[in-house]
């Protein structure tokens, strides 16, 4: 397995170069469609066989997207798709390569969990194409895997501030989960996304005002002697 360089990279500056797996048992074909996509400015994984194909997709940071060989030793194609729709939480975007072009191929590639379908020989312009759709698909999921991570800790959030929270009489702090207590602002902004901002409500002026007057009052003349 190898590493291709990314040239002309299509992302824009400060974003992160997509990754590509090329799963391909011949060399030649493996070599073509590697150079081709690292041309176009991704970044290109190679596996030679369908079962290193598998070991590079079930890792946590397995490419988000991945182009099979039907046709493989160890594990073909269908094989690897399989694997990895029945045992990884997100699966990655799966393009798979074959000359079989009769429906019921299509059909047996599609059920076992390929997003696309692409016969071979392969035409650059269409792999072009569809690795861009496929790259934009695969952005798209990320953001709504994003922003259902965001509400369930929102919902996580929600929960805590539900419960029953037990409370310092004396000092008024709060226990956290953790089973720390802490002043109540500082656990609303942890749990709440509140901020504060600190100013004197009108009794505890008046309170205030009242002490300082106190203060300032001179002292009586001394008692008398008796």
């Amino acid at each position: 397995m190898s590493s291709g360089q990314p040239e002309n990279n299509p992302s824009p500056p400060g974003t992160t170069v997509p990754r590509i797996l090329v799963a391909e048992d011949d060399p030649l074909a493996r070599d073509v469609l590697s150079r081709l996509l690292t041309g176009w400015g991704y970044e290109v994984l190679q596996a030679e066989d369908g079962e290193q194909a598998w070991e590079v997709l079930r890792e946590p940071s397995a490419p988000r997207l991945a182009v099979l060989d039907w046709v493989m030793p160890r594990l073909d194609g269908l094989e690897v798709c399989r694997r990895v729709r029945e045992a990884v939480a997100e699966p990655p975007y799966l393009i798979l390569l074959t000359g079989r072009r009769s429906p019921e191929d299509v059909v047996a590639g599609l059920e076992a969990g390929a997003d696309e379908y692409l016969s071979k020989p392969v035409d650059s312009d269409e792999l072009r194409a569809r690795v861009r759709a496929a790259c934009r698909v695969v952005e798209l999921q990320g953001r709504l895997s994003e922003r259902v991570r965001d509400l369930e800790a929102a919902l996580a959030r929600e929960r805590r501030l539900q419960a029953l929270l037990p409370i310092c009489a004396w000092c008024r702090k709060v226990r956290n989960d953790q089973n720390y207590w802490q002043r109540v602002e500082e656990y609303l902004s942890e749990y709440a996304a509140v901020r504060f901002s600190h100013g004197i409500c009108p009794d505890c002026l008046r309170a205030v005002q009242d002490s300082l007057e106190e203060e300032a009052e001179p002292p009586g003349p001394p008692a008398p002697a008796p």
